[in-house]
This record gives structure tokens, C-alpha cells and sequence, in this order.
């Protein structure tokens, strides 16, 4: 009798274990603005942003802009997002304005200081110079 039951506890846990992968694999990836790495592309381009408009010695890497958008996209998708996840992600207002916040945040910490022009051409300066994820993004005339 014993080894009945070793062998039903044997096949119960196994059923048990395909289920809590089965569901795993079904419930997809996390809500978006909870990825890491999604999160941090969009704010480095919402900080990019920022800084350009601010400084008028600093200007997008168009190229670079887009294929990291590019990229990012083929990232969430690779992640189990789909592109129209990503891209209603990319236009739902109370994120755009989480992650701006967050950009601003970002900012103000590396000394970027509201109405003080230069303070945001150092800040995008040293993004530059140190190869910041905003620093890739930009270009600068000095």
C-alpha cells in the first residue's frame, strides 16, 4: 500500500508543478511599468528630451533616438509584450507623465536647476562625457 501512495504523491506533485508553470507561462510578463529596463530606456529619452529643448548647445541623435525606440520595442516583444502593448504603454498619458517625472527627478539630481539654462547644458554635458543611457541620446554644438 505504501508504494501506491508514494507513487500518487510522486504524480500529484508533478501535476502540480506542470499547472503552476502552465500558469506562469499564461499570465505573461509583468505590467510594463513594472519592467526594469523598459522603464529606464523611456526615461532616459523623456531626460534626453528635456535637456535639449533646455540647452540650445545640445540636439537629439535622431538615428540613435529611433533605433533605440526600435529596439526597445523588439525588446517588449521578446519580453512577451505585444507591439500594441508597447505602444499603447509609449502613449498612456499617466505613464508619459510618471516617467517625465521621474526624468525630472533624474535631472534635478545631477544638478540640472529650473530656470538656469546652463545647469542643464553641464548636466547634458556630463551625460555625454560619461555615456549616460541620456548621454548616447544627445549631441552637443561645443
Amino acid at each position: 500500500m505504501r508504494f501506491g501512495l508514494d507513487k500518487f504523491l510522486w504524480a500529484a506533485s508533478s501535476v502540480l508543478l506542470g499547472v503552476t508553470l502552465a500558469a506562469a507561462v499564461l499570465a505573461g510578463p509583468v505590467p510594463m511599468s513594472q519592467n526594469a529596463h523598459i522603464n529606464a530606456e523611456l526615461r532616459a529619452g523623456f531626460a534626453g528630451d528635456v535637456l535639449r529643448n533646455t540647452c540650445p548647445t545640445l540636439s537629439a541623435r535622431m538615428l540613435v533616438v529611433v533605433g533605440r525606440l526600435w529596439d526597445l520595442k523588439a525588446y517588449a516583444e521578446a519580453q512577451g509584450y505585444t507591439g500594441a502593448d508597447y505602444d499603447a504603454f509609449r502613449n498612456d498619458p499617466v505613464q508619459k507623465m510618471r516617467l517625465k517625472d521621474e526624468a525630472a527627478a533624474y535631472l534635478a539630481a545631477a544638478g540640472a536647476k529650473p530656470d538656469d539654462v546652463e545647469s542643464y547644458c553641464a548636466v547634458g554635458e556630463d551625460e555625454i562625457a560619461k555615456n549616460t543611457p541620456v548621454g548616447q541620446l544627445l549631441r552637443s554644438s561645443r
